[in-house]
C-alpha cells in the first residue's frame, strides 16, 4: 500500500459518503530519528538512490537487451525464457504466458522512479508487441496480479501523465482495453458450483473446452482464490462492467464463509467444488498470505466496511493463535494451540508491513527485527527457516517482502535504524546477486550458488519499495498517498471507491471479539510511543543477537573443559564421543573461540573451549543408507548409488527383497503439476527432481499417477553423498499415511549417473533397497578348493604312492557387491599344514 490510511463510514445500501480523517503515515508517528544512534544524510540517502536507480538500468536493460520479447531473462544464460523452450519447471512456469511478462510487470516502476521516456516507450512496444490470444495454460492468480495488475497500474500512470500535457497524448486507453480482454479471458476460472476459481486457465480455449488441457483440478491455495479483489474491482470501475468485482467478491464470501468459526482461522488449500479444507494449517504465510492483506486493502480501496469488519476478526485470531513474537508459526485450524511445523517461510516477511498499515507496530517491530537478524546470517531470507533459524530451503528467488516491510516502518517511524536496512539490501544484491546479464536468483543461500532465473517480481516491487525508502514526497512523480498499492506493488489510485458506489450483499456477522484501539482509525502517536521515544529501540535490543550473531564474547557462556587425555591419545571431540556426548558448534563464532584454546594447552591436558547448541529436538536419528542398483544390462549390479531414506512411505527396511522396476522420468520433471505421463509412469519407478514443492506433494502425484516408487534427485548441482550427510526426507506437516509406494533421494552426481544411463539405454531397470542388503553381499562366503596331486620322497624299499592336497582359498567380495571373485594365488603352495587353514 501507498501512504494511506483512511477512516470510512457505510451509511446506506445506495452509496455510501467516505470521510477522510487521516492521510499518510505522517498520522501514525512523525520524528522518532536516531534511537540507534545512527543517521543519514540527505547526501547519503541521495547516493544509495542514486545506486538503486543504477541496478534497475542494469536489470531492466538486461531484460529488454537479452530476453524481450520473452516472459522473463535468465541472467546466467543472457537470453529470453520462454515457455516450452526450457525445461519445465512444474508450477513456476504457470506465471509464463507468452506475453512479455517482465515489461508489463515493470511498466508503473518505470514512472516511480522517474524514467518517463522509457515508460512511453515500453507502453508502445506493449501495445503493439503483446498478445492475449496463446493456447497456454497459465496461474489465474500470478496472471492477475502481475499481468492485469500491471496493465491497470501503467493505464492509471499514462492517464494521470496524459493529463498533465506533459506526454503520453498519444494515449487512448488501449493498456485499459488490453487488461479488460485478458480480464474476459479469467473469467472462465470462476465457472465453479462454489463460485472459487480453478487455479489455472487456459487463455484462449478457457477451461471445459476440451483443448483448454485444464479444469480438471479440484483445489486451489487459499491466497490464489482470495487475492483477486483488488485488480477486478479496480477493473470493473475503470471499464464500467460489474462483472469482474461480483466474481471477485463472490470468491471471497466463500473463504469468508468456510472459516473455522471456533478459530476464525482459514486452511492453506480448499477444494474449489465443494469448499471442502484440504489443507487445515493456518498461518500468514504461503497460501495464505495475500488474502489477508486483501481483505484490508479492498476496504481502503473500495470503502466497503465489511472488508475491514472481516480483516479485524481474522487479525484477531492471529494474534491470538500464530504470533508467538516474534514467530509467526503455523497452526491447524480446528486445533489452533498446535503448531503444524517448526518453519517458516520467507513469503511472511510482508506481515509486519501489513501490521504497520493496521496501526500495530510493536510486533510488526519484533517480526521484522527477526527477520533481519535472518538475513545478517545468511545474507538473504533462505525460502524457508527453522525457528532456530537455521535454513530449511535454502533457495531465495529475490522476494521483495522482507524489503516491503522495512519501508513501511521507516514510513511509520522515520527511524533511520530502517534506512540502513535498506541499506543492507542493496549492498547485498550488489555483492551476492548482481551478474553481468542483470540479477541472479540465490540457489543455496549457505553457498551462494547462482540459479538462472530473475523473476519479474523483482523489478516489479523490490526497486519500487527500496526507491521510495530513500526518496522524499518532492523527488517522486506522483503523490504517492494517493495510490494503493497491489500485492505485486502495482499502484491503484484510492480515489477509484467514489467513482461508482453500488450497492452489495456481502455481510459479516457481528463478531464477539472487541475491537480494538486500532480498529477503525489513524493509531495515535502518543498511544504507540506514550512519552518514551526510544520505544521502537527497546523492542529491537531483545531481539538484536536472536540468531547468535553479533553478541560480543563474554567469558562467562563459553566454559573451558579441562581433560586428561594423555592416557587415551584420543582428540578432544573423539573422546566426549566415546563418553556417549555429541556436540554441536553453532556458527563461525565458535572458530574464534577455538582459536584461543591452543594457546593455554599444556602437556598431558587439553583445554577445550567448545559452543553446544542446546535443543529440545529428540536425538538426532541414525540414517539408514539405502541403494539404487541397476540390474539391467549392461550394469548387471556393478553400478550401485548410494541413496538417503524418506520418513514416509514404505519402509525398504522391511522388505526381504527391496522393491524393483524399470525407471521413468516424470513430466514435469519437478512432479509439481500434474503428471503429463501417467502412462508412461504407470507400474513403473519414477524419477522427479527436487524443488518446487514439498517431497510429499510430488510422491502422492507420482502415486496416484500409478509409480511403484519414486526417486528424487537433488536439483543442487555438484552435491554427492561422498562430501554431504545424508539426510532423511520429511513430508509437509499433513498425514502421509496416504503414500505407501517406497521413496529414495540421490544427490545430484548419483542422479546424473542414473540419468546418463536413461538417456543411453533408454530401459534401466533398478532395485531399490537398504545398503546392507546390497545384491551380492548376503551371499554366504565361498571357498575355492583347489586339487593338487604331489608326489612324495620315500625310503629305498617303500611303496610309492600319491597324496592328493586340497588347499582352501577365501573368496574376495568386490568392494560394489557386483561380483566374487577368488585370490590370485600360487596353487604350489607348501604340502605343510597351515593351522589358520585346516578343515
Amino acid at each position: 500500500m501507498g501512504g494511506n490510511w483512511i477512516r470510512r463510514e457505510k451509511h446506506s445500501c445506495g452509496g455510501f459518503v467516505m470521510a477522510v480523517v487521516a492521510v499518510i503515515f505522517s498520522c501514525i508517528l512523525i520524528g522518532v530519528t536516531g534511537q540507534d544512534g545512527q543517521t543519514m544524510t540527505a547526501e547519503e540517502k541521495s547516493k544509495i538512490r542514486d545506486q538503486i536507480l543504477e541496478m534497475f538500468d542494469h536489470a531492466y536493460n538486461s531484460y529488454m537487451d537479452y530476453a524481450y520479447p520473452a516472459d522473463e531473462l535468465m541472467p546466467l544464460s543472457c537470453r529470453g525464457r520462454v515457455r516450452g523452450l526450457e525445461p519445465n519447471r512444474g508450477d513456476i512456469d504457470d506465471s509464463l504466458g507468452k506475453f512479455s511478462l517482465t515489461l508489463i510487470d515493470s511498466l508503473d516502476t518505470l514512472v516511480l522512479l522517474n524514467k518517463l521516456d522509457e515508460f512511453e516507450e515500453a507502453v508502445k512496444k506493449t501495445v503493439q508487441d503483446v498478445r492475449f490470444d496463446n493456447d497456454i495454460v497459465v496461474s489465474v492468480f500470478e496472471t492477475n496480479i502481475r499481468v492485469l495488475g500491471g496493465l491497470l497500474g501503467a493505464h492509471v500512470m499514462a492517464d494521470v501523465l496524459k493529463q498533465r500535457g506533459e506526454r503520453m497524448q498519444w494515449y487512448r486507453d488501449e493498456l485499459l482495453h488490453m487488461a479488460k480482454e485478458l480480464g474476459y479471458r479469467l473469467l472462465p476460472a470462476f465457472n465453479t458450483t462454489s463460485g472459487l476459481p480453478y487455479p489455472r486457465v487456459n487463455l484462449r480455449y478457457g477451461v471445459v473446452n476440451p483443448l483448454s488441457r485444464t479444469g480438471t483440478e479440484s483445489d486451489t491455495c487459499t491466497a490464489c482464490a482470495g487475492t483477486m479483489i483488488l485488480e477486478f474491482a479496480a477493473l470493473s470501475q475503470l471499464s464500467g462492467d460489474p462483472i469482474f468485482e461480483e466474481h471477485a467478491r463472490k470468491a471471497m464470501d466463500v473463504l469468508w464463509e468456510k472459516r473455522q468459526r471456533g478459530s476464525d482461522l482459514v486452511g492453506t488449500v480448499i477444494n474449489i467444488h465443494n469448499g471442502d479444507w484440504v489443507r487445515r494449517d493456518s498461518g500468514v504465510g504461503a497460501g495464505i498470505d495475500s488474502y489477508y492483506e486483501y481483505l484490508m486493502k479492498a476496504y481502503i480501496l473500495l470503502g466497503d466496511k465489511v472488508y475491514l469488519d472481516r480483516f479485524n476478526t481474522h487479525y484477531s485470531a492471529i494474534m491470538k493463535y500464530i504470533s508467538q513474537p516474534p514467530l509467526l508459526l503455523n497452526v491447524h485450524m480446528h486445533n489452533p494451540t498446535v503448531n503444524v511445523r517448526s518453519w517458516m517461510d520467507s513469503l511472511l516477511a510482508f506481515f509486519p508491513g501489513l501490521q504497520v498499515l493496521r496501526g500495530d507496530l510493536k510486533p510488526a517491530i519484533e517480526t521484522h527485527e527477526m527477520l533481519y537478524q535472518v538475513t545478517k546470517r545468511h545474507n538473504f531470507l533462505p525460502e524457508a527457516f527453522t525457528t532456530e533459524f537455521r535454513v530449511h530451503w535454502g533457495q531465495h528467488p529475490l522476494r521483495p517482502e522482507f524489503a516491503e516491510s522495512t519501508y513501511f516502518l521507516y514510513k511509520a517511524t522515520g527511524d533511520p535504524y530502517y534506512l540502513k536496512v535498506g541499506q543492507s539490501i542493496v549492498e547485498k544484491l550488489n555483492t551476492h546477486a548482481r551478474v553481468p546479464c542483470g540479477f541472479a536468483a540465490v540457489q543455496d543461500v549457505r553457498t551462494g550458488t547462482h540459479e538462472d532465473r530473475m523473476d519479474s517480481f523483482f523489478l516489479a516491487e523490490m526497486f519500487k519499495y527500496l526507491y521510495l525508502l530513500f526518496s522524499e514526497k518532492s523527488q517522486l512523480p506522483i503523490n504517492i498517498d494517493d495510490y494503493i498499492f497491489t500485492t505485486e506493488a502495482h499502484l491503484l489510485p484510492v480515489s477509484l471507491s467514489t467513482t461508482q458506489p453500488s450497492c452489495h450483499t456481502n455481510n459479516t456477522e457481528p463478531q464477539a471479539h472487541e475491537d480494538d484501539l486500532f480498529s477503525y482509525s489513524c493509531p495515535s502517536a502518543q498511544t504507540l510511543f506514550p512519552n518514551n521515544p526510544t520505544f521502537a529501540k527497546t523492542i529491537r535490543d531483545s531481539y538484536k543477537y536472536l540468531t547468535g550473531l553479533g553478541r560480543t564474547q563474554q567469558p562467562s557462556p563459553v566454559r573451558g573443559i579441562e581433560l586428561p587425555l594423555h592416557d587415551t591419545g584420543l582428540e578432544p571431540v573423539e573422546f566426549l564421543k566415546s563418553m556417549g556426548i555429541s556436540l554441536t558448534p553453532l556458527t563461525e563464532l565458535v572458530s574464534a573461540s577455538l582459536s584461543s584454546a591452543s594457546q593455554d594447552s599444556q602437556k598431558g591436558v587439553f583445554k577445550l573451549k567448545l559452543v553446544a547448541e542446546v535443543s529440545q529436538t529428540p536425538e538426532h536419528e541414525e540414517v539408514v543408507p539405502l541403494i539404487v542398483q541397476l540390474i539391467s544390462p549392461p550394469f548387471l549390479g556393478r553400478t550401485v548409488l548410494t541413496a538417503g531414506p524418506a520418513k514416509f512411505g514404505m519402509d525398504l527396511t522391511k522388505q526381504e527383497h527391496g522393491v524393483k522396476g524399470s525407471i521413468v522420468k516424470s513430466v514435469p520433471y519437478t512432479a509439481c503439476g500434474p503428471i503429463e505421463n501417467a502412462v508412461e509412469i504407470t507400474g513403473h519407478i519414477a524419477l522427479a527432481l527436487r524443488g518446487d514443492c514439498m517431497f510429499a506433494a510430488k510422491a502422492r502425484r507420482l502415486q496416484e499417477a500409478g509409480a511403484t516408487g519414486v526417486i528424487f534427485i537433488d536439483h543442487r548441482e555438484g552435491s554427492s553423498s561422498a562430501e554431504t550427510p545424508l539426510f532423511q526426507m520429511v513430508g509437509d506437516g499433513e498425514p502421509t499415511d496416504d503414500i505407501t509406494v517406497p521413496l529414495v533421494f540421490l544427490f545430484s552426481k548419483e542422479g546424473a549417473t542414473l540419468s546418463a544411463a536413461l538417456q543411453e539405454h533408454h530401459n534401466v531397470d533398478v532395485l531399490l533397497l537398504p545398503k546392507e542388503k546390497q545384491l551380492g553381499k548376503e551371499k554366504p562366503e565361498k571357498l575355492n578348493i583347489k586339487f593338487r596331486i604331489a608326489k612324495e620322497e620315500f625310503a629305498e624299499g617303500e611303496i610309492e604312492s600319491t597324496t592328493i592336497q586340497l588347499v582352501l582359498e577365501q573368496s574376495e567380495t568386490d568392494t560394489e557387491g557386483a561380483s566374487l571373485t577368488g585370490k590370485n594365488q600360487d596353487t604350489c603352495s607348501s604340502p605343510q599344514k597351515d593351522p589358520e587353514s585346516s578343515p
